[in-house]
């Protein structure tokens, strides 16, 4: 029976008797990993091509257009965008731990902190609603009813000298209706690439608090151990890229442009 070629001689794997979250097209746990992380850091790769085009974007109108980019990007509210930097980074740190006490095969720790991550993902995004409904409240929003010359949201105000509204504009209505009209062109163009960068990134963040629900659930059922915990670290990596991409966000739509005389 031994010359027959159904009969394999060599030694069963055993790992895959053993390990039952191995799938049956790899031999083991470490190749499965490493193609996981592979495949993430693939997929990130394209996420940061995606961003970057719309980074590019933003830097070419602000280096066209900065007097009004530098007044719209200070009417953001710089408190509520800090303290939403500050809650991100504190989500990174609960997946960190999470990541750790799988390691450490800390199951109650491990759920406590996947917890606090998405108590601190719905907080950014709450927040971020806020902030978004304040856009709205100013008419903001670059739909038809946008307006950025009167009222709550006048960006005009304070900053004639930085637009260019002189003494001169001023008393000359031709120009002066020219110069806002302007302004209300190249601000729009400024909010437009704002909701655009921080909607894709928010619906990022509602991807990942979905996934980190999943991550959660498995976790209180125990699926994550010292030896296998390869969908929480993944999960992790998507986690900390989406909070990488806010870190970019920041300085370039709340800060860069609040220096005196910007």
């Amino acid at each position: 029976m031994s010359d027959s070629p159904l009969v394999s001689d060599a030694p069963l794997d055993v790992e895959h008797h053993d390990r039952p979250e191995l799938r049956h097209h790899f031999a083991a746990v470490d190749q499965q990993r490493n193609a996981a992380s592979l495949g993430m850091w693939w997929f990130l790769g394209t996420e940061i091509m995606f961003f970057g085009g719309m980074f590019c974007a933003y830097l070419i109108y602000r280096r066209w257009y900065f007097p009004e980019f530098a007044v719209a990007s200070r009417s953001l509210d710089l408190k509520v965008g800090t303290f939403n930097t500050v809650v991100l980074i504190c989500s990174s740190l609960t997946v960190a731990m999470s990541v750790r006490a799988a390691q450490l095969g800390q199951r109650k720790l491990q759920v406590r902190m996947l917890l606090l991550t998405l108590l601190f993902g719905l907080s950014f995004l709450g927040i971020k609603t806020y902030e978004w409904g304040k856009k709205y409240e100013e008419h903001h929003i670059p739909t038809f009813d946008y307006n950025v010359i009167g009222g709550e949201g006048d960006l005009i105000k304070g900053n004639e000298e930085l637009l260019g509204i002189t003494t001169e504009v001023k008393n000359d209505p031709v120009k002066l209706r020219a110069r806002e009209a302007e302004i209300q062109q190249h601000t729009k163009i400024f909010y437009s690439l704002y909701f655009a960068l921080t909607g894709m990134h928010a619906i990022h963040m509602i991807i990942g608090v979905g996934i980190f629900i999943v991550i959660t659930w498995m976790a209180h059922k125990g699926r994550f151990t010292p030896e296998y915990h390869t969908p929480l670290e993944i999960s992790g990596l998507y986690w900390h890229f989406v909070d990488i991409v806010w870190i970019y966000l920041f300085p370039l739509l709340y800060l860069i442009d609040r220096r005196p005389g910007a």
